[in-house]
């Protein structure tokens, strides 16, 4: 089999004014970046406001491996098959980043026969997307030094002559970093502000990587340019000397990000490998943020397209809550299916098998047929189908067929997945074969929109940080309860005392694993999940805890270190700033 470039480059390349026609895209309506990709006019969706919307999938899996599950495929080949039996569908997903990966192949989206084209853009970052959002970002916290620096530098009585107020902002509170779309060891934890006087007020800092940025977030949930602007003005950089949130509106910064990121609210259009119209937009990490592609590109796709089939970033357990608790409350967007992707490979891990390491060969068990091992692993996919019917909507599984499946593997992961409650469960071979090897899949998933969909929210959102926190750790995680460090209680306090308390939870804790600890397979039970700390994006609109260790979510943004608080004997959190 030739390799995913080899693929991506002999493939029937279109003008993306051709892909554009199909779903009903006049000229007027694209903005086009050379020949292969466009972004569209949000006058698409205005336009259209009135029509009815088409039925919305969401991809998800099972807790995966290191090496992941092919859930970006499986999303791309069931467009392509939804395309080969005759219905008009668009698929959208998140932009893949620059920075952990050097090469082509770290870009792309997708692979196989099932990816989306030209792969080399991806590296070239598309419209510039994420250029525009880094731009934003660093603007901001230019500004906020600068801030700092004048407020350390001037006195009280020459801020009252110029008639500004003064933010007396806490340099120790800052969470604002600067950002680079690279995994760059060298900037992770730096010094700023060394020099004289006039170079900046010195303190320890960091920097992300762009996606991480709460810009990204923004981009992925909001529903246009004025909720963009409103967004990022909310956003908390840090907090005065007196505890109050100092935000991007109160820095005078947040008009000029806007104007930066004014473009990225256009959804990216591109194309899979045979042809259906694919939104590239927004690229926001699935632990610290809510891990799906952007909400304009499926509000302008259900505008379009009969079916728009889009991705939650990571497992049921974590993109899919979010997915449905986050980006579903956001944009008033119902689900009408779940696709739950699972393969016989991690189901083994989850039976009690080797651990799967990235780079190194893997373990005889997963390449021979054993079906006592798979067998106990199916437990975690009844698990997994569980809490998607938690959010009653019905789900289709998608068992990802490598070559080393046997036909007794696979039919028997079937058969359990249907046990578990499943609409459907189908084999789908979309990597070697395209559409064609996920038309099964397409049709049982046509046949899953048709169902009553009963689709709710797992928590109300007037409920306190702390009830919202435990209602996802208990019915969705399987913990039996939650413990807090002396930090999060301070934090959650402080959050609830500044109105931030009926935000939605976005939690943060390991892919690998139903429970905070990558290395609890299966269905972990009789566990507490830990939170040590708890942030928020004022700006996106929710609050994530973190579960477990830092080293176990990788991407996470660097803050920094405090002493730690401690808690009275009548239960008053006293310490941080």
């Amino acid at each position: 089999m030739k390799s995913d470039i080899e693929i991506a480059q002999s493939a029937d390349l279109k003008p993306i004014k051709e892909i554009a026609k199909k779903v009903g895209l006049s000229r007027d309506e694209l903005e086009l970046y050379g020949d292969y990709k466009a972004k569209v006019k949000l006058d698409a969706y205005e336009d259209r406001k009135e029509e009815p919307d088409g039925k919305y999938i969401d991809v998800t899996a099972i807790q995966p491996t290191p090496l992941g599950e092919g859930k970006t495929t499986t999303n791309i080949g069931l467009t392509q098959a939804l395309g080969k039996i005759g219905k008009k569908v668009m698929t959208a997903i998140r932009q893949p980043s620059q920075g952990p990966t050097f090469g082509i192949k770290g870009g792309a989206a997708g692979g196989g026969y099932s990816q989306v084209i030209p792969m080399e853009d991806f590296n070239l970052h598309l419209t510039g997307d994420i250029h525009a959002i880094g731009a934003a970002h660093n603007l901001i916290a230019a500004a906020l030094d600068a801030r700092l620096m004048h407020e350390r530098n001037y006195s009280d009585e020459a801020w009252k002559e110029k008639g500004k107020e003064k933010l007396d902002i806490n340099p120790y509170s800052i969470t604002w970093n600067r950002v680079v779309d690279l995994n760059d060891r060298a900037l992770r934890n730096i010094n700023v502000g060394l020099g004289g006087k006039w170079d900046g007020y010195p303190r320890e800092s960091a920097f992300d990587i762009t996606v991480a940025s709460e810009l990204m977030a923004i981009l992925g949930l909001t529903d246009g340019l004025h909720d963009l602007r409103e967004r990022i003005g909310k956003i908390v950089l840090g907090y005065s000397w007196d505890g109050e949130p100092v935000t991007a509106e109160d820095l005078g910064a947040a008009g000029a990000a806007t104007v930066l990121m004014k473009d990225t609210v256009k959804p990216n259009l591109l194309q899979t490998l045979e042809g259906q119209p694919a939104f590239v937009h927004a690229g926001p990490f699935a632990n610290i943020a809510h891990g799906n592609s952007s909400n304009l590109a499926d509000m302008v796709g259900l505008k379009l397209a009969d079916y728009v089939v889009t991705e939650s970033g990571f497992g049921a357990d974590i993109g899919m809550e979010k997915f449905f608790n986050i980006k579903c409350r956001y944009s008033g967007n119902v689900p009408d299916a779940v696709v739950l992707v699972a393969t016989v490979r991690a189901l083994k891990t989850h039976g009690g098998g080797p651990e799967v390491v990235a780079g190194k060969e893997l373990d005889p068990v997963y390449k021979e047929e054993n079906l006592e091992l798979l067998e106990k692993g199916t437990k975690n996919l009844a698990k997994n189908i569980e809490i998607a019917q938690k959010f009653g909507v019905p789900v289709v599984v998608a068992v990802n067929r490598f070559h080393t499946d046997t036909d007794k593997e696979v039919e028997l992961v079937k058969e359990k997945a249907l046990e578990a409650g499943a609409f459907d469960a189908v084999e789908s071979n979309h990597f070697t074969d395209g559409g064609e090897g996920a038309v099964d899949l397409a049709e049982a998933t046509v046949q899953a929109t048709e169902e009553e969909s009963n689709f709710e929210f797992l928590y109300d959102l007037d409920k306190s940080i702390k009830e919202k926190i435990e209602t996802i750790a208990t019915e969705i995680y399987g913990a039996e309860g939650v413990e807090y460090a002396n930090k999060a209680e301070k934090q959650i306090k402080d959050y609830e005392e500044s109105g931030f308390g009926d935000l939605p939870i976005c939690m943060a804790k390991t892919h690998l694993s139903l429970s905070h600890d990558p290395k609890k397979k299966g269905v972990p039970t009789g566990f507490t999940l830990p939170v040590r700390e708890v942030r928020a994006s004022v700006g996106a609109g929710f609050v994530y805890p973190l579960c477990g260790e830092m080293s176990t979510m990788p991407g996470l943004p660097s803050e920094p270190a405090y002493e730690d608080v401690d808690i009275d004997e009548e239960g008053n959190v006293e310490g941080l700033f």
